[in-house]
């Protein structure tokens, strides 16, 4: 089963501006979601997010290694899924936190004109350590 955790990006938020902070935890070598939701400020109304592309990306500065995140998108929705066959290699050692990796989610708004690129979320993945090795079940 997948761990998921949500997020809600509001109306108030400017395009371009403030992006929504948040902390991921996710236990190595097991699949992750986030579930990042963009409402209005009757927190009832998402956003039309139809056009728009999305792209996730987390950084593990210790391989230097730079790891695409799955991105889901419906109307005034994502979901970001960090498989397990990905996690497995955040990370070493047995002790609770074994790494903390930046990670962002940007949407391309196409406009007319250039097309607007917003960062609408920015955070850590803190990666809890596991004893039982990833896929084993």
């Amino acid at each position: 089963m997948a761990v998921e955790k949500s997020f809600i990006v509001d109306q108030t938020t400017k395009v371009g501006a403030n992006p929504a902070n948040v902390q991921w935890n996710v236990v190595r070598g097991d699949t992750a979601t986030l579930n990042v939701d963009f409402f209005y400020a009757d927190e009832t109304t998402k956003w039309d997010t139809s056009t728009w592309s999305f792209k996730a990306t987390t950084y593990d500065p210790s391989g230097d290694v730079l790891d695409e995140l799955l991105v889901t998108a419906t109307t005034g929705s994502v979901v970001l899924t960090a498989p397990a066959s990905m996690t497995l290699n955040w990370g070493t050692a047995y002790k609770t936190v074994v790494a903390e990796l930046p990670f962002d989610l940007q949407a391309q708004i196409p406009v007319e004109g250039e097309d607007t690129v917003w960062t609408a979320l920015i955070g850590t993945i803190r990666v809890l350590g596991d004893v039982t090795p990833g896929g084993s079940l």
